[in-house]
C-alpha cells in the first residue's frame, strides 16, 4: 500500500496505474492484496476506476475556506429582511414526534386519486404542452363553479375568466401584494396570522399594519381605525379556521368587515386555505357575498390534494384581475398544465367527496386526542379556542415562558413544536405555540404532550 501511495503521489492526474496482474507481479503480492488495496485507494479518493479503460490517478483537491465576502458589497443591502426557515417547513428526524408541521400527514391524502390521476396526465397531452397563462380553462371553470355553489341569491356568481391558477398560494399572495399593494405602501394584517403571508409582505416590501384578531375575527372598530390612519386599502385576512388559531369569522363579524370593506373603497384578501377542513361547521367564503371586486379570494389545494400537486387559484374581477394576472405572468409565465390537469382529475372524481366526507371524522379524532392530551399533561398550554376545522391548535403558555428553551428542550425530547412568535407581523402579544393535529402517528399525541408538560414545568 505505501509504495502504490509513493507511485501515485508521483505521477500526474490522470496517469494510468498498471494492471492487476502486473502488480502482483511487481510487489509479489496475492491477487486478492491487490484488489483490496486499489479499493482502499478509492475509497480514499486517491484513485478511480474507469469500466473498460482501466484505474487511473486523481486530482487530489486541497480543502481550503471559500471566500465570498464580495457578494456582500455587489448585493448591498437587502430591500426586504426576511425571516428564517419557518419551524413548519422543518423535516423531522426519524422517530421524533412531529407537532411542528403544516402539512397534514399521507393518510390524510387522497393517495390512490392522486397516484392514479398522475398517471392518466402523465399519457395526455398536458405532459408536452403548454397551459393557458390564466390556467386550464376547465380548471378554472371548477373553480369559479365551487364559489358560485356558495353564492346566495341576488349575487352574481364569478365568472371561469375571474380565475388565475397558481403554482400554489403562497406565490399568489406576493402577486397580490405585489399589484394591488406596491412597495412602501400599507397593507393591513390579522395578528396573528399565516407566517407565509408575513414573508410575503416583507418579500414586496409592504407596510404591515397588525389588527388584532380573536375567536370570532378582527375587531372591527380596530380595522376601521386602521384604515382611517394608514390610508391603506388593502386587509390581509383568513375567515375560515385562520392559522394559527383555528379561529372562523362569525356572521356579524364577516357583514361587519365587508361594510368596512366597502366603505374605505378598499380590498379584502381572503385566505381560504383550510376550506377542505372543516371539522364541526362548514367553510362561508366571504367572496361568496361579494360581486363588486372587493374580496380578492385565493383558495389552495395543495394541502388537501397533496404537496407534491402545489397548484392554487385566485378569484379577482375587474382592473385588478388583470393587475395580478400581468404580475403572475412576469413571475412564473404559466403553471405546470401536467399538475392542473392531475388536480383537475382528483377533484372531479366521485372519489373525492367521499375522501373529504371521510377527512372530517379522521381530523375530529385527531384534534380531540391531542387536546384532551394536553389538558391532562401540559395544562399550562392554555387552548383559547377549540377550532371547528382546520389543522391546528394555538395554545397560550403562562407568562415569562421562555419560548426558545421550552422548543429546545422538547425536541431534545423528542417532540417538535413550533414557536408563536413566527405568526406574529410585529411583536408577539404572549407566550404561544402552535401544534398541528393532521401530522404523522397520532398515536404518540400523549407522550408528546407529557413531554410538553414537563419541559413547560422546567422552564418557569
Amino acid at each position: 500500500m505505501a509504495a502504490l501511495r509513493e507511485w501515485i503521489a508521483g505521477r500526474a492526474p490522470g496517469a494510468r496505474l498498471p494492471t492487476s496482474r502486473m502488480l502482483v507481479a511487481e510487489y509479489g503480492a496475492s491477487p486478492v492484496t491487490v484488489q483490496k488495496a486499489l479499493r482502499t485507494l478509492v475509497a480514499q479518493g486517491l484513485i478511480e476506476t474507469r469500466p473498460g479503460s482501466g484505474t487511473f490517478v486523481r486530482a487530489v483537491r486541497t480543502a481550503r475556506p471559500l471566500d465570498f465576502s464580495w457578494q456582500t458589497a455587489a448585493m448591498r443591502s437587502p430591500n426586504s429582511h426576511l425571516g428564517g426557515l419557518s419551524p413548519a417547513l422543518r423535516a423531522a428526524p426519524q422517530g421524533s414526534i412531529a407537532l411542528h408541521s403544516g402539512y397534514p400527514d399521507r393518510e390524510l391524502l387522497p393517495d390512490r386519486l392522486v397516484r392514479s390521476a398522475l398517471a392518466r396526465a402523465a399519457r395526455s397531452e398536458a405532459a408536452l404542452t403548454r397551459s393557458p397563462v390564466a390556467g386550464l380553462p376547465e380548471l378554472q371553470s371548477w373553480f369559479a363553479h365551487e364559489l358560485g355553489s356558495a353564492t346566495p341569491v341576488g349575487v352574481t356568481p364569478p365568472l371561469s375568466s375571474d380565475v388565475i391558477v397558481l403554482p400554489g398560494s403562497q406565490s399568489g399572495l406576493a402577486t397580490i401584494f405585489r399589484a394591488l399593494v406596491t412597495a412602501g405602501a400599507p397593507l393591513l394584517m390579522e395578528s396573528p396570522t399565516y407566517w407565509g403571508a408575513i414573508q410575503a409582505a416583507a418579500q414586496a416590501g409592504v407596510d404591515v399594519v397588525p389588527v388584532p384578531s380573536g375567536p370570532q375575527g378582527p375587531d372591527p372598530d380596530e380595522l376601521d381605525r386602521a384604515f382611517l390612519e394608514t390610508g391603506s386599502r388593502v386587509f390581509y385576512a383568513q375567515p375560515t379556521y385562520s392559522n394559527p388559531t383555528g379561529a372562523q369569522w362569525s356572521e356579524t363579524t364577516t357583514t361587519q368587515v365587508l361594510d368596512i370593506v366597502r366603505a374605505h373603497g378598499a380590498f379584502l384578501v381572503e385566505d381560504d386555505w383550510a376550506h377542505d377542513f372543516g371539522i364541526d361547521t362548514d367553510p362561508h367564503p366571504v367572496a361568496a357575498r361579494d360581486d363588486a371586486g372587493h374580496v380578492v379570494y385565493v383558495r389552495s389545494l395543495t394541502k388537501s390534494v397533496s404537496p407534491s400537486l402545489r397548484v392554487a387559484a385566485i378569484i379577482a374581477r375587474g382592473p385588478a384581475k388583470e393587475r395580478i394576472l400581468a404580475d403572475r405572468s412576469a413571475e412564473s409565465m404559466y403553471v405546470s398544465g401536467l399538475l392542473q390537469t392531475a388536480v383537475l382529475d382528483v377533484v372531479t372524481q366521485p372519489g373525492w367527496q367521499t375522501h373529504l366526507r371521510n377527512l372530517r371524522p379522521q381530523l375530529r379524532a385527531r384534534r380531540d386526542l391531542l387536546l384532551t392530551s394536553l389538558r391532562e399533561h401540559a395544562p399550562d398550554a392554555h387552548i383559547t379556542t377549540v377550532p371547528a376545522g382546520g389543522l391546528n391548535l394555538w395554545a397560550r403558555l403562562p407568562d415569562g415562558t421562555n419560548l426558545e428553551r421550552l422548543v429546545a428542550d422538547c425536541e431534545t425530547a423528542g417532540v417538535l413544536i413550533a414557536a408563536g412568535s413566527s405568526w406574529f407581523p410585529a411583536e408577539a402579544t404572549g407566550p404561544f405555540i402552535r401544534l398541528n393535529y393532521s401530522g404523522p402517528n397520532p398515536g404518540a399525541f400523549t407522550d408528546g404532550a407529557r413531554i410538553i408538560g414537563q419541559a413547560l414545568a422546567s422552564t418557569r
